[in-house]
């Protein structure tokens, strides 16, 4: 232990290197960051984080974070509720919300299939999203997970379950990015990129 060590800073240290992407020296320099700050910005900032903790919640219809029982989406009169878009993660919804492309509604999953990391459909919010296909009104579900083994792994397993609803099972397309060149793309991307083409 260095003799410099002072243990309250180093206990804020030690919380800011367990947020994800967050190395050691990043973690002292925010930890020395919110120690130089006026005391009520500091106060602002812990309240913020326990604000958020007491307050946030998973939204009733999509699982989606919210802070009532149904997340401003699932509260819209303009949106199309026939179509749901599958997510991993709220982040992923976020991001697609920003296009403004998109008007329907979504359901988040928290999660992918991951045996590896002992994530099952069990730990998914899947029975959340059948219990959204029961009434009929339903008639596209948009396959939204991650391009990786886990997402499509996910997205077969859903669209094996759906199916059998009679309800349309799209998946996103992609493939090559904008700005991208085409020799250093892969061959699943090239492949996926093939089969997503759409008429100019």
């Amino acid at each position: 232990m260095s003799a410099y060590n002072v243990v309250p800073l180093q206990k804020l240290v030690e919380q800011f290197e367990r947020l994800p992407g967050i190395g050691s020296k990043t973690a002292q320099r925010l930890a020395y960051f919110v120690l130089n700050l006026p005391k009520e910005q500091a106060q602002e900032f812990a309240n913020a984080i326990v604000d958020a903790h007491e307050k946030v919640r998973y939204c009733d219809v999509c699982c989606n974070f919210s802070d009532s029982d149904k997340c401003p989406v699932c509260r819209s009169e303009t949106r199309d509720k026939t179509t749901i878009c599958v997510v991993e993660t709220p982040r992923d919804a976020i991001a697609l919300e920003s296009t403004g492309e998109y008007n329907g509604t979504y359901h988040v999953l928290h999660g992918a299939i991951s045996p590896l990391d002992g994530k099952g459909p069990d730990q998914l919010r899947i029975k959340e999203l059948l219990s959204r296909l029961n009434d009929n009104s339903v008639c596209e579900v948009i396959m939204a997970t991650n391009p990786t083994v886990e997402g499509e792994a996910t997205a077969m397993y859903l669209s094996r379950l759906l199916k059998p609803l009679g309800v349309k099972i799209t998946r996103l397309a992609y493939g090559i990015p904008v700005g991208g060149d085409l020799e250093y793309a892969d061959e699943v991307t090239l492949a996926r990129a093939l089969e997503g083409r759409s008429e100019l």
